[in-house]
């Protein structure tokens, strides 16, 4: 194992985009062990037909123990993983790049930081991840203090985060979707209004039926297309597609991936979602706009020109 060997280690599309973004950036062939979870062999397979420098793809479940252990640098997407915490203290990586694992990149900076704890927002962790989680975390902080801790992220962590994050050792290195821009395939749908898919009312953050008429409120005002999100069940994308005036476009692609490249400015809706941040990002210079909502009482974010 040589201590620049490289791997990504991801489990969700959005993290398999930030190894394709940082290939690109680095001009580096970048293997993958990527969970078996909702649309990460499309997303791989758009990813390569775009030319991302990827290596081998290998799918996983569990901990690819013997992926991780021929590497010394690898490319995590959720630092809060119980089995990152478990592999990294087992294993010891000489280094680590941290991708964004949605919004969730200004948490475990500030985890980092010391200014909360090593667990993910809104949840009640099992005694397994809490037990492995000091380990972890003097684990990676050791790396940093030696400079092989990086976050790698499209997430704006502010000047005095970044400043307090490098007096740590740890480097920060922010993108914009670059590679995903340059790549892109142009205008993949024909409408001009987009709603985005929300997995809350899985996770009982939203009854249902709340979320079935925020979607029907913005149908209201015209006619929309639906692109569903990765974690929705079958039985809740039926009743959108009930909805008067709602196209469900099922792309089996993460939304960055299919909207980059619209020609158009589009008008988009979605629940709170770190979405919010990365398709400002991915759509800039489109004249898009973003409206964000909590329920129906939509906020308008504009994508700059």
């Amino acid at each position: 194992m040589h201590r620049d060997d490289v791997i990504a280690w991801v489990e969700s599309p959005l993290q398999l985009i930030g190894a394709a973004e940082w290939a690109h950036l680095h001009r580096r062939s970048v293997p993958i062990a990527g969970r078996l979870t909702a649309q990460m062999g499309t997303t791989a397979d758009d990813l390569i037909d775009r030319g991302a420098l990827f290596g081998a793809c290998e799918p996983y479940l569990g901990v690819p123990w013997n992926a991780l252990r021929g590497h010394g640098h690898w490319l995590v997407g959720d630092g809060f993983s119980g089995q990152f915490r478990l592999a990294a203290s087992v294993l010891r990586p000489r280094r680590i790049t941290f991708l964004d694992d949605g919004a969730n990149a200004i948490a475990y900076a500030d985890t980092l930081l010391g200014d909360r704890g090593y667990t993910r927002p809104g949840i009640v962790e099992g005694r397994a991840s809490a037990l492995t989680a000091p380990f972890a975390l003097d684990r990676v902080l050791r790396l940093a203090a030696r400079g092989g801790v990086e976050l790698f992220t499209a997430f704006d962590l502010g000047a005095s985060r970044r400043t307090r994050l490098e007096a740590r050792g740890v480097s920060v290195a922010e993108h914009r979707f670059p590679f995903t821009r340059a790549t892109a395939k142009g205008d993949r749908l024909a409408a001009d209004r987009v709603i985005l898919g929300s997995a809350r009312p899985v996770d009982g953050r939203m009854p249902r039926d709340e979320y079935l008429e925020w979607v029907a409120c913005i149908a209201e005002h015209g006619d929309a297309v639906y692109l569903p999100h990765r974690r929705e069940p079958q039985a809740q994308l039926a009743a959108v597609a009930g909805i008067d005036g709602v196209d469900v476009v099922e792309a089996g692609l993460p939304a960055e991936l299919v909207l980059a490249g619209h020609s158009r400015p589009l008008e988009l809706f979605t629940l709170p979602s770190s979405t919010t941040t990365t398709l400002s990002h991915v759509l800039d210079g489109t004249g898009s706009v973003i409206r964000s909502a909590p329920r129906t009482s939509p906020v308008r974010t504009a994508v700059r020109r």
